[in-house]
């Protein structure tokens, strides 16, 4: 079940300690990596590969047998035939943040740490695009354009690497503007399980639309590193806004605030930012970052534009506003304030935790179609009060896609079993609304059973098909999304 491969009792205390063959690489083996990357960027330490056998998600820590760090496309291809060669899983590894368990070494085998490949080239400021490497954050790419007038909008909220946000198809807050890594990422070079490297569009290529054949960048993304390794993703920018501003703005009920983010994106208001926090949210984010907001359901709304378009905006989204009756406006226009006033969605995950100190966390991740969005937000505030769980509702509704935030007590199996029900139930009835079991998090460890409901057993052969032909030994990443 979802839930089920979740470290419940341990939690981040341990990890699942190796059996058989796992932690015990053969010496030559071991000494082939070596001889590859130097023995200095090779280890076979506990304390390393538990490290990176746990991501932010609280599925169970299950450590490689080793860990290597790469410094170009030329080793880890040749890493990778030297694993294919010894029937030994890959698994990738950059920042960690992912959220379903995707870096878990479950079959152990070596984990490709990437992030000592950390270049930015081909920077084309006339063509809008730039190629990062996998040891590139957002942050840092966005820090590199500065002077540039050029930025790179997709934000997942954490500081995630840029191919890894690609591997999982991640989005976040500006995806209603700019869309998610799908519509972002144009090349795509992948070393594949025997070491080949591909490059999906072609060598060098950053064209905006083709028609050329199957579209195998759109293969990759997404991927969970289920197909290849991503050692380069060519990425589509967008010019820095002109202007911008931010608002916040409290609703009598849940549906006055999403009925509200709907009117607004019928209107053709081409707002950037609409996230919503429901009370139970703002009321923890109030105590947490020591803010003020009302408490009762909110929106979060930016504009992007020029000085007279933002102007606009704004005047459209406020009047919608109030006819929804929003109220307890707050505006803001220059940087800092804009962050201040961001504040509370930004931190809203720890706000959460420290309702309970020595709580876990597991965040759900189901996108409806907009037209549904109301009645399964407004359902799932009810569960959640029915439920007695403590949960707290938050999300980037201007694409359909919000997350309940559990926090629950490790060491109660009731809670737990509670939690694994509401995370199935919500799951389900966003299906049952054409919608899916995830929005941005990806499928990992936990969702399996839940993909196969979403696609059907046909489209769930397909892939295994494609999985087959690519990675015929199952060895990329094992055990996740099929």
């Amino acid at each position: 079940m979802a839930l089920q491969r979740l470290c419940w009792s341990a939690g981040a205390l341990g990890c699942r300690r190796s059996s058989g063959l796992q932690g015990q690489l053969p010496g030559k083996l071991v000494e082939a990596l070596q001889a590859v990357v130097g023995s200095p960027n090779v280890s076979t330490a506990l304390a390393v590969r538990e490290q990176h056998g746990r991501d932010e998600s609280m599925h169970r820590c299950s450590p490689p047998d080793a860990v290597v760090w790469p410094q170009d496309v030329e080793q880890v291809s040749k890493l990778a035939g030297i694993c294919y060669s010894h029937g030994v899983p890959i698994i990738p590894f950059s920042t960690g943040t992912g959220l379903e368990g995707g870096i878990t070494a479950v079959r152990g085998g070596v984990c490709f740490n990437l992030t000592q490949m950390d270049r930015i080239t081909a920077l084309s400021t006339e063509d809008f695009t730039v190629a990062v490497e996998p040891g590139v954050t957002r942050k840092a790419l966005n820090s590199y354009l500065r002077d540039t007038g050029l930025w790179f909008p997709v934000d997942p909220g954490a500081d995630a690497s840029l191919c890894g946000m690609a591997a999982t198809s991640a989005s976040g807050t500006n995806a209603v503007r700019y869309g998610t890594m799908r519509h972002n990422v144009l090349n795509l070079q992948v070393v594949l399980a025997d070491g080949r490297v591909l490059h999906t569009a072609g060598r060098g290529r950053h064209f905006r639309k083709s028609a050329a054949g199957y579209n195998l960048t759109g293969l990759f993304v997404g991927s969970e590193g289920t197909l290849g390794l991503i050692t380069q993703a060519t990425l589509r920018l967008h010019g820095s806004p002109e202007a911008m501003v931010a608002a916040v703005c409290a609703f009598p009920s849940v549906h006055a605030a999403v009925d509200c983010t709907v009117q607004v994106l019928q209107a053709g208001v081409p707002v950037a930012r609409i996230e919503f926090l429901d009370d139970a949210m703002m009321a923890a984010c109030n105590r947490f970052s020591g803010l003020s907001y009302t408490v009762s359901p909110t929106l979060f709304l930016e504009f992007h534009g020029s000085p007279g378009s933002v102007e606009e905006q704004v005047r459209q989204a406020g009047e919608i506003v109030q006819m929804n009756g929003g109220s307890d406006f707050a505006w803001a226009r220059e940087l800092e304030a804009r962050n201040k006033l961001w504040a509370a969605r930004h931190n809203a995950w720890y706000a959460a935790l420290a309702l309970r100190p020595g709580s876990k966390g597991y965040s759900t991740d189901v996108c409806v179609p907009i037209s549904r969005l109301p009645h399964i937000v407004g359902e799932t505030h009810r569960d959640l009060q029915e439920s007695g769980l403590t949960g707290l509702i938050v999300g980037h509704v201007g694409d359909g896609n919000f997350h309940c935030l559990l926090v629950f007590d490790p060491a109660d199996l009731d809670e737990i079993q509670r939690v694994k029900e509401f995370a199935t139930r919500l799951a389900r009835q966003a299906l049952a609304l054409d919608g899916t079991c995830t929005g941005e998090h990806g499928i990992g460890l936990g969702k399996r059973h839940l993909l196969w409901e979403e696609i059907g057993e046909l489209g769930l052969t397909i892939m295994r098909q494609i999985k087959a032909v690519l990675d015929p030994k199952n060895l990329m990443n094992p055990g996740k999304v099929l």
